[in-house]
């Protein structure tokens, strides 16, 4: 249940003036301000129009993971070496590529990953030979699409990116960094 001061909170919190309010509800802008200002007590229609409107819009500003996901899923097969992943990586200027068996994928695959092999290996060289189901990390999350970017803080916290779904179809990817760049 909505209290009528929910009106002026809401509507502010919205960045919306009184006449903004009064063009999308139809409403006229000096009962609006005669409301919040509690001059008047208002009808139930005219509350319910009023907080209906601002729960529309309120919904239209919230973004989702589909509005801000790259739509270039840069990917790599399992099969192929850290070497060519290598190159997607530097050439295309990700971090990061999903790992794919045919059309599923199984693993992910971070420069921190090819760092951790490079490390590990004898040589350069026996490190780019490597083949990336052998040193993949496990699936990078995946949200759907209609997923409030809010819910991405945390999962973010714990892995280098999130693939972005439509039903069963990959329409993007999210990384760190394009969280940082939301204004």
């Amino acid at each position: 249940m909505f209290d009528i001061d929910d009106i002026a909170r809401l509507r502010k919190q919205l960045g919306l003036t009184q006449a903004e309010l009064s063009e999308l509800s139809g409403i006229n802008q000096s009962l609006i301000n005669r409301l919040e200002s509690k001059q008047i007590e208002p009808s139930y229609s005219k509350v319910k129009i009023l907080i209906e409107t601002l729960q529309k819009q309120e919904r239209r500003k919230s973004r989702t993971c589909g509005d801000i996901a790259s739509k270039s899923v840069y990917k790599i097969q399992s099969k192929s070496t850290l070497k060519e992943a290598a190159r997607i990586i530097q050439k295309k200027n990700v971090s990061q590529l999903p790992v794919f068996d045919g059309e599923e994928v199984i693993g992910s695959l971070s420069e921190k990953t090819i760092l951790r092999v490079l490390s590990e290996s004898g040589s350069s060289e026996e490190a780019f030979k490597k083949i990336i189901e052998n040193v993949m990390e496990s699936s990078f999350p995946t949200v759907d699409k209609n997923t409030p970017i809010e819910l991405l803080y945390q999962i973010l916290e714990f892995f280098d990116a999130v693939i972005v779904m439509n039903k069963a179809k990959i329409i993007g990817i999210i990384t760190r960094s394009d969280l940082f760049k939301l204004k």
